[in-house]
């Protein structure tokens, strides 16, 4: 259970707002007794931020009893310098597009954001990416247009400069922040973990169904887990948690890879742990990490924008039917079969849209692919996923943005062909201990795999037919005993 303090310089300075028995003044912080079996959350509300000052201090302190606070030292020292805080302004030019489209004519715009919200609902997504890089109680951003739209100032504002209109703003911006995401957990009895599962309801194609969440919540309540449900919006609660666990498809630029960074960076375990997320996501990287460490792999060539003479190298090289993708699909998408020269040249030239580089690789027949999921290194559990009918992949995406999928088995691990078993543990091995599902083609008594994928799928009636729960309770199993390796180091 978390404690949460409010920290202010001045009493006065609260008199507009609501009393709380949160509020303690920062001499009072300081005078503190530390209780080190209890997590402290602590906003802090000085005045002066500046170098040495109380509001400095009061984070300095914070950090120093391992309490989480806002802003951190980080963040106070990315603020004060421009050149910090523009290193980490890369890569919005999309948002600031998309948020200012139609407001030609102005050169300058100075926006205020109250714990990452805004009352113009255009610049709610930078707001919100702002303050997962930033947090910070009030922030200031100014925007400027010279040849395009640039964020050019970002500083942190004293909650006691705002008028009546915006002191209403950051007072209810508050109230949601410290009752939702600074909230004390509601339980009789304090769990002795606290599991966060990081789940999206607008993904169309969730790695687990609503059944197999609940499944997980009830093995990690069975081993005095409290697993609970965040969504992306959610960022800045992760320091509330011991662990991870991301049930969310992961891609490099995306949330779920802050998420994994974040939590590696509070100490925390995860799974997806971002240097899997980074590894798994790039069928380039898979392709020569395999040819390294010499996995077995159907034959595979490596495409570049502009070489043309390598298309007809691969034909010479492995024949027809190819198979041709982009580095970074999933569930089937950015996967194309090619049976002629022509076809090859044209679905080049589309994905070359996408990415620079492209794979393209041997078509092994199979009606069937294997999935094993592999745990720490070790066999967890074993699927066949078998093709669409009349279609060549597991998956097949309509026009409707629908997907149909083929039928499946699920057996026990001792009941997988060796080589197949040996194949999929041979190619986790050098990516990392995390949980993965790495599917794998059996052809002529051999086992080839095809990729890893860092989030793989665990649905309820699917993966866990042939274990039932003791799935999750394995998964989970590796979470507390994870948790207890960190505490005890």
């Amino acid at each position: 259970m978390s404690q949460v303090y409010i920290v202010v310089d001045d009493p006065k300075g609260w008199e507009p707002y609501y009393p709380s028995d949160r509020i303690i003044t920062f001499q009072d912080y300081l005078s503190l007794e530390v209780q080190t079996q209890q997590r402290v959350r602590v906003i802090n509300l000085c005045q002066d931020y500046s170098y040495l000052r109380e509001g400095y201090y009061c984070s300095l302190f914070a950090e120093a009893r391992d309490h989480h606070v806002i802003p951190s030292m980080r963040v106070l020292n990315d603020i004060s310098h421009p050149l910090l805080y523009k290193l980490q302004l890369g890569q919005l030019a999309p948002t600031l597009e998309k948020a200012l489209k139609g407001r030609a004519g102005e050169s300058e715009i100075i926006i205020k954001s109250y714990f990452g919200v805004v009352s113009d609902s255009n610049f709610k997504t930078l707001a919100r990416i702002l303050f997962e890089r930033f947090p910070c109680p009030v922030l200031s951003f100014t925007l400027t247009y010279t040849e395009r739209w640039e964020i050019t100032e970002i500083g942190i504002v004293n909650h006691r400069l705002l008028d009546d209109e915006e002191q209403t703003e950051f007072a209810n911006a508050l109230d949601n922040f410290s009752s939702k995401v600074w909230r004390q957990h509601k339980q009789k009895k304090t769990a002795k973990y606290d599991l966060a599962i990081l789940v999206n309801d607008d993904e169309k194609f969730p790695p687990s169904d609503s059944t197999a969440l609940k499944k997980f919540i009830s093995a990690g309540k069975a081993l005095d887990i409290d697993v609970e449900l965040i969504s992306p919006s959610d960022f800045v609660r992760l320091s509330e948690f011991d662990a991870l666990f991301i049930r969310e498809t992961t891609a490099i630029d995306h949330h779920t890879y802050r998420f994994a960074k974040k939590a590696e960076a509070e100490g925390m375990v995860v799974i997806d742990d971002p240097t899997s997320i980074l590894r798994c996501t790039n069928k380039i990287f898979l392709a020569k990490l395999f040819e390294t460490h010499k996995v077995p792999t159907p034959r595979t060539i490596i495409l570049q924008q502009g070489e043309t003479q390598q298309l007809q190298q691969a034909v010479e090289q492995l024949g027809f039917p190819l198979v041709l993708k982009i580095p970074d699909g999933s569930f089937s998408r950015g996967i194309v079969k090619v049976e002629s020269f022509e076809a090859l040249a044209a679905q080049s030239k589309e994905l070359f849209k996408r990415s620079s580089l492209l794979l393209v690789q041997e078509y092994l027949y199979t009606d069937f692919d294997w999935r094993i999921g592999v745990l720490n290194n070790k066999p967890l559990y074993a699927c066949r996923y078998y093709m669409v009918k009349n279609h060549w992949q597991i998956y097949r995406h309509n026009d409707n943005k629908s997907a149909d999928s083929g039928g499946f088995d699920t057996m026990p691990t001792f009941e997988v062909p060796k080589a197949v078993l040996q194949a999929a543990l041979k190619a986790t091995k050098p990516i990392g201990n995390g949980l993965y599902g790495v599917d794998v083609k059996e052809s002529a008594g051999k086992g080839y795999v095809i990729e890893v994928n860092d989030n793989p799928s665990l649905e309820s009636g699917v993966e866990d037919k042939y274990m039932g729960n003791e799935l999750y309770s394995m998964i989970m199993k590796e979470f507390v005993s994870r948790i207890e390796a960190k505490r005890n180091s």
